[in-house]
């Protein structure tokens, strides 16, 4: 027996298989050399490299945030309390063999010795235990300015650390001595990072530390003191359960025992002071993203459709020499596998390598590295492209296995047809599901996917209506020769017109969406910090000192100025039935129960608060204006009756307004307001926040002069966060060149998707006596008109998105400018007339000969 006789026989499937897979190889190698799949890869490779670039940057982000709020809390969870905790919390702790740290933060003031000139400053004194902090470093210096170290330990016995304002105020240097109380305490270092300082007036007072074993000697604190203790646990590498256990069962003794003022504090309450801001930034990214993606979908759709016309006569040969439907279907299918792997792997590679520019960026948004990503985004990614590929790509491929052999001869028969309305709509759902999983905000997805749907059927409405109208719009007997033919190119193609128009619509629309959001977004962002905001909040100014003191800050060139007063007030009955922390669920508001609220007064709306419901009225009698976000707290709404104990006096008032407050403004700002000019009969000090002056010792003059206010000065976290809007706003911009890329290659497809049709077009225009000059003007003016339709389109799709996203996702003003349609008709007239100079010159100088001969086959 011969070994071809004992060759295993091939089934004709696997023979189809085989050759299919041949055949893909070679298409697809002839496509690439020929240019014929640039557009596609091109497309697909910027939609998943933006996505995928925004996922990488993301997931370590996430990770590296989870991390970093560890050390801002200064362990893995805290129990804080106005009182010690239980033992008996300690002692669980113990047993499940995590380790503590114990804190007390309370405010007093600490002295210079008589021979150093005895003066006095408000500080912010923090007893801890060893091993502080459990999470994170501190870093400390020698002396202000001078050489940094990390430790994790407590100050020794009989020493502190200070903040370098302590020395400033009170003239001290390291090695002085600094009176707390009955105590004197020699300064050790100077405190240059504390991890878990936190927010608040208290927290950006000056800092003393001292090792818990001090306190006592200092008799600062009393059975009436108001101090705020922190134990912190953390739990060692692999031992995640005993912490999740720990925070349960004293969450659980909490609620059971009824300890007011108690709670447990995990990574999400650590540290919001610049969460909105990362927050907006964050959505933004993905708003990017997605209309990367929603771009390049388009421009799959259009140069899919454009390959596969160019690739009739190829099949029809193929069905004349026998080749069946299915293996040419096969062979496509193939050969767009083969491009959507090429395209995937190249735009996460991409995505990848962008996101180490994000890193890069946003340096110091974390304290150190950031974790490594996870897979997820690269999957994800690719997930993405062949979703991209197979649901907008493959469909009009598809047709050309139903070629029929008869094309060779007529070609007039075989034309694509519209795609199945069925397999359209399973790619599009498909694509959208991915997108409003990448969303991360389902607000977000749903308005960007909605609104991109909801305007393309639009466009195309708006566009057929034009067209159609065209004809009429421009009379042959007045109208100039090249106007005339380029209007009549126009209506002769409806349907090309049509899917010109919409796909250079929808590629404007997230342009001008992007840019205007980018535009009005950073406005706001810079809108709430400027470069002049306020760097000093003076609290505890007196009435009498109110024009003495106003008259100083004039004096020292301080001309702008928020003075309010200042009442502290408890609330202790809604509608008339006394308020208790048990008629309520929610933490935050039990602990809002239990405190004194800042209240304030004036006849004027606070220029960075906005009324969102009701109506501000001036000196209006009886009224008040609260905080929106107070108000869905302590569940309290318009006409709702309030009653304060302020002082032992009571003040009551009805809820007329409520107001939105950024927070993060580095302004005044009160949860509670009577819109009244005066009110003489509430005992009341005044707040005032000010840009100091570079005049060296302004502060200290200010202290001397009015000794018992209490100055903070915010400049180093004012400076945080110009310098995190900074960072975000420049890797916002870095991100918005990709969706200008994916933009350019929709025009570029749109503009692209007739030259064959315009190139037969012209040649008989040509062969007829029509000059280059004449055909440069028709297509000059075809160009400039669609672009100018889709332009005015875009730009009012544009402003209603826009809004949406503004009011519903991120969360400020939105006004667009009345002049934006007409920018944006000049706009998209001028990009048109660009890509199609660049995609369509070759089609008016082709020579005469090629072009009958084109026009021809």
């Amino acid at each position: 027996m011969t070994s071809a006789d004992s060759a295993v026989p091939v089934s004709p499937a696997a023979r189809r298989a085989a050759s299919a897979w041949t055949l893909a190889w070679r298409q697809a190698a002839r496509d690439f050399r020929a240019g014929e799949l640039l557009l596609l890869l091109v497309a697909v490779m910027l939609a998943v490299a933006a996505l995928s670039a925004v996922g990488f940057f993301a997931d370590r982000l996430n990770a590296g945030l989870a991390r970093d709020a560890r050390q801002m809390l200064g362990g893995d969870a805290i129990v804080a309390s106005d009182q010690p905790a239980p033992a008996d919390i300690a002692e669980h702790a113990r047993g499940l063999g995590l380790t503590l740290a114990q804190t007390a933060t309370f405010p007093s003031m600490g002295r210079a010795p008589d021979d150093k000139g005895g003066a006095s400053r408000l500080v912010a004194v923090k007893s801890v235990t060893s091993g502080y902090p459990l999470r994170g470093k501190l870093t400390l210096a020698d002396a202000p300015g001078g050489a940094q170290r990390t430790v994790a330990s407590a100050p020794a016995a009989g020493t502190v650390w200070v903040d370098a304002g302590v020395l400033d105020a009170l003239q001290l240097k390291v090695g002085d001595a600094l009176l707390l109380g009955d105590a004197s305490l020699r300064i050790a270092s100077v405190i240059v990072i504390e991890p878990d300082r936190g927010a608040g007036f208290i927290s950006f007072a000056p800092r003393v530390m001292l090792n818990e074993a001090d306190l006592p000697a200092t008799g600062l604190v009393q059975p009436a003191s108001r101090v705020t203790y922190r134990l912190a646990v953390a739990a060692p590498a692999g031992r995640e359960a005993a912490l999740r256990e720990f925070v349960g069962w004293t969450e659980a003794q909490l609620k059971a025992r009824q300890l007011r003022g108690m709670r447990v504090e995990s990574l999400e309450t650590g540290r919001p002071e610049m969460r909105q801001t990362l927050d907006r930034a964050q959505k933004f990214l993905n708003l990017v993203a997605l209309l990367a993606a929603l771009l390049a979908a388009v421009a799959v759709g259009i140069a899919a459709r454009d390959f596969a016309d160019r690739h009739l006569d190829d099949c029809a040969m193929l069905r004349v020499l026998g080749q069946p439907q299915r293996t040419i279907a096969l062979q496509y299918l193939l050969e767009f596998g083969i491009v959507g792997v090429l395209a995937s792997v190249a735009g996460v590679l991409l995505g990848f390598a962008v996101h180490y520019v994000f890193v890069w960026l946003l340096a110091g948004l974390v304290d150190s590295a950031l974790p490594a990503a996870s897979a997820w985004p690269a999957l994800f990614g690719i997930g993405v492209g062949f979703t991209l590929l197979m649901g907008f790509g493959l469909p009009p491929v598809l047709q050309l296995a139903q070629v029929p052999p008869l094309r060779v001869i007529r070609r007039d028969v075989g034309a694509l047809k519209p795609a199945s309305i069925a397999v359209l709509a399973a790619g599009a759902i498909g694509f959208a599901a991915l997108l409003l999983a990448v969303s991360s905000d389902l607000t977000l997805g749903l308005i960007a996917v909605g609104g991109f749907a909801g305007a393309i059927a639009v466009f195309a409405l708006l566009s057929w209506i034009a067209v159609q109208l065209l004809r009429r719009a421009v009379p042959e007997s007045r109208a100039p020769r090249w106007l005339v033919l380029a209007t009549r190119q126009i209506a002769a193609r409806p349907a090309f017109a049509v899917l010109q128009v919409s796909a250079l619509s929808v590629g404007l629309l997230a342009l001008m969406l992007l840019v205007l959001l980018r535009t009005d977004l950073i406005s706001s962002w810079r809108a709430a910090t400027p470069a002049d905001a306020p760097n000093r909040f003076v609290i505890n100014i007196q009435p009498e000192q109110s024009e003495a003191f106003q008259a100083r800050l004039k004096a020292a060139g301080v001309g702008r100025y928020d003075w309010f007063p200042m009442i502290r007030g408890r609330l202790v009955a809604v509608n008339g039935k006394p308020t208790t922390a048990d008629d309520l669920q929610e933490e935050r508001a039990k602990r809002l129960l239990d405190r004194e609220f800042n209240l304030s007064h004036d006849a004027t709306l606070p220029q960075h608060n906005t009324v969102t419901a009701g109506r501000w009225t001036p000196d209006e009698a009886g009224g008040l204006s609260v905080e929106e976000g107070l108000a869905e707290t302590l569940h309290l709404k318009l006409g709702d009756t309030l009653r304060f104990d302020i002082a032992g006096i009571t003040a009551e008032g009805k809820i007329t307004s409520l107001r939105k407050v950024d927070w993060g403004s580095m302004r005044a700002n009160f949860f509670v307001m009577f819109p009244n000019a005066q009110m003489p009969d509430l005992p009341a000090t005044y707040l005032t926040a000010f840009r100091a002056p570079a005049t060296p010792g302004f502060d200290n003059a200010l202290s001397r002069e009015f000794p018992n206010i209490t100055a903070v000065d915010v400049s180093a976290s004012l400076s945080q966060v110009q310098q995190v809007l900074d960072q975000v706003i420049r890797a916002v911009e870095f991100l918005f060149g990709f969706t200008l890329a994916a933009g350019l290659v929709v025009l570029f497809a749109a503009v692209t998707a007739t030259r064959e049709a315009r190139a037969r077009e012209f040649a008989v225009m040509r062969a007829l006596g029509a000059s280059a000059k004449l055909l440069g003007q028709v297509q000059r003016a075809e160009l400039l008109g669609v672009g100018a339709l889709a332009g005015f389109l875009a730009s009012v799709a544009a402003a209603a998105v826009g809004w949406a996203l503004a009011k519903y996702v991120f969360q400020f003003s939105w006004n667009p400018s009345p002049w934006l349609p007409l920018g944006g008709s000049l706009a998209g007239a001028l990009l048109a007339l660009a890509a199609g100079w660049w995609g369509l010159r070759e089609v008016v100088s082709r020579p005469v000969i090629e072009t009958l001969r084109r026009a021809a086959e």
